[in-house]
């Protein structure tokens, strides 16, 4: 495993990258998972932590640290400021050449899940992966964001959907009602920070990913 961090330019500012790619030993790449984090929170969260085991299985995983959280804040900008910030990065992610392999797997947890949505199809994703999708703010289900996931099944392209079973944003049963059976969804421990269910998180996106290729 390698590990390389860089900063990439957008419009808000500069975003940070930590790109990890397999060792030379891999017979072969599985393709690259980029994902940001939440709005209140960085990359060190439990589950995007916990995702680093899938270089092992040949996977490039990046982890993007938005321009807002780089700036020093402690609250993410509005909505469209990530989208701006995320499609000149994923551009630049995958152009010249140090590109990363395909599939492109997109992702993230909670707002970033968001901006992986809402971008899949600009970005020329082949799949979404959503951590701890924020369905609903807390207390407050008729403010559903299922629309943004639906863009990702409209686009025709997979989607997994990993939920703590205690997430007060939403838990499983609710992203089933709202999405009905397109996409993987699949309940873990825990709310909505996943730091309890970390290894079923891994576990979950080891099988989806690996079932992409089938």
């Amino acid at each position: 495993m390698t590990l390389r961090t860089r900063l990439i330019d957008t419009p808000p500012g500069a975003a940070r990258v930590h790109i990890e790619r397999p060792s030379a030993s891999k017979p072969h790449a599985r393709g690259s998972l980029v994902v940001s984090h939440g709005a209140g929170g960085g990359i060190d969260a439990a589950d995007l932590v916990a995702l680093r085991a899938l270089v092992d299985d040949g996977w490039t995983y990046v982890r993007v640290e938005q321009p807002w959280r780089v700036a020093g804040k402690k609250v993410a900008t509005p909505p469209k400021t990530l989208d701006a910030a995320w499609v000149p990065l994923l551009d630049a992610l995958t152009s010249g050449r140090w590109a990363l392999p395909r599939p492109l797997v997109v992702g993230g947890r909670s707002a970033g899940a968001r901006v992986a949505c809402r971008t899949a199809t600009e970005v020329g994703a082949d799949a979404v992966l959503a951590l701890s999708f924020p369905l609903h703010p807390p207390n407050n289900p008729d403010r559903s964001r299922a629309s943004e996931a639906q863009l990702v099944l409209d686009a025709g392209l997979p989607l997994a959907v990993i939920q703590g079973e205690r997430d007060p944003f939403g838990r499983p049963d609710d992203v089933r009602s709202a999405l009905g059976p397109a996409p993987t969804i699949t309940g873990v421990p825990g709310d909505h920070s996943l730091a309890r269910g970390r290894e079923q998180v891994l576990t979950a996106a080891r099988d989806w990913l690996a079932s992409l290729a089938d």
